[in-house]
């Protein structure tokens, strides 16, 4: 559903909690696990990264009685479309008198009081 090519999930607890590892066999063992094993309810919030992509989503997860049958969750919002590496910007850069920082020489002319 978030066209994500290696993810890492964590519970956005300040915990750190990974439920998915984009790394081979870390989370094995979560995958037959429910949410609720990790203490995660009605108002939880979870963050997936993908590193590949450079692509970060927040997911706030809402209890729901109401969906169809044989229907395990629903994404509401704004999915991505088609979501892919980040284009490089350019490494060049105006560097005045050493500093990147933006500053420009001084054109005053003024006379001094």
């Amino acid at each position: 559903k978030f066209a994500m090519v290696a993810p890492d999930v964590q519970i956005d607890d300040g915990k750190g909690t990974i439920l998915i590892s984009s790394e081979e066999g870390e989370t094995e063992a979560n995958n037959h696990r429910k949410l609720s094993d990790f203490g995660i309810r009605n108002g939880s919030r979870l963050q997936a990264d993908d590193f590949l992509q450079d692509y970060t989503l927040l997911i706030n997860v809402l209890h729901s009685e109401d969906l169809e049958k044989d229907v395990e969750f629903e994404v509401v919002g704004d999915t991505p479309e088609k979501v892919g590496p980040k284009p490089s910007e350019p490494t060049s850069k105006n560097i005045t008198n050493g500093s990147d920082d933006g500053a420009q020489p001084s054109t005053s002319t003024g006379k001094e009081k």
